[in-house]
C-alpha cells in the first residue's frame, strides 16, 4: 500500500512538473547583452491585458506573445529605443512603464504635486483659523488668571 501511495505521488509530482516546464518560455541570444536587454524589456513593457503587471510576469497570452515579438526584433539587430518605440506605436503609451510628458499625460505628473500643495494649504490655514478663534470660555480664564494676579 506504501509503495503505491508512493509511485503515484512520484508520478503526480512528475506529471506538474513537466506542465511548469512546458509553460515557462525559453528565449536563446548568442550575445550575453541581448539576452541582458532581453530581460529588461520584458520587465519595463507593461502587458495590455493585465492591471499593472509586466510581460515577464504575466501568464497572458498576449504576453506571451509580446515576449516573443521582442525576442524577434532584438534577433533582427533592433536596439532598446526601436523596440520601445514599436511597442508604444502598436500598443499606445501604455505598454511603456515611463509615459512621455505631453498634454495627455502631463496631469499624471502634475496632480501629486498639485495634491500636496492644496492639502499643505488647507492645513495652514485651518490651523489659523483655529489660533484666531478664541471661545468665551478661554476668555474667561484669561480674565480670572489675570484679575487673580492683581
Amino acid at each position: 500500500m506504501n509503495r503505491l501511495v508512493c509511485t503515484l505521488v512520484i508520478l503526480m509530482l512528475g506529471c506538474f512538473g513537466s506542465l511548469a516546464l512546458a509553460t515557462e518560455d525559453k528565449f536563446h541570444f548568442d550575445e550575453p547583452k541581448k539576452d541582458a536587454l532581453f530581460l529588461e524589456l520584458t520587465k519595463e513593457l507593461r502587458c495590455p491585458k493585465c492591471q499593472n503587471q509586466n510581460i515577464a510576469d504575466s501568464d497572458a497570452m498576449i504576453a506571451v506573445d509580446l515576449k516573443r515579438k521582442v525576442y524577434e526584433l532584438l534577433q533582427q539587430g533592433n536596439d532598446r529605443q526601436q523596440v520601445i518605440d514599436f511597442m508604444k506605436q502598436r500598443y499606445g503609451d501604455f505598454v511603456y512603464y515611463q509615459p512621455p510628458v505631453n498634454p495627455m499625460t502631463i496631469w499624471l505628473w502634475l496632480l501629486p504635486v498639485l495634491f500636496i500643495v492644496v492639502a499643505v494649504v488647507g492645513v495652514v490655514m485651518t490651523r489659523k483659523r483655529q489660533a484666531l478663534e478664541i471661545s468665551d470660555e478661554q476668555l474667561a480664564k484669561a480674565q480670572a488668571i489675570l484679575e487673580r494676579d492683581e
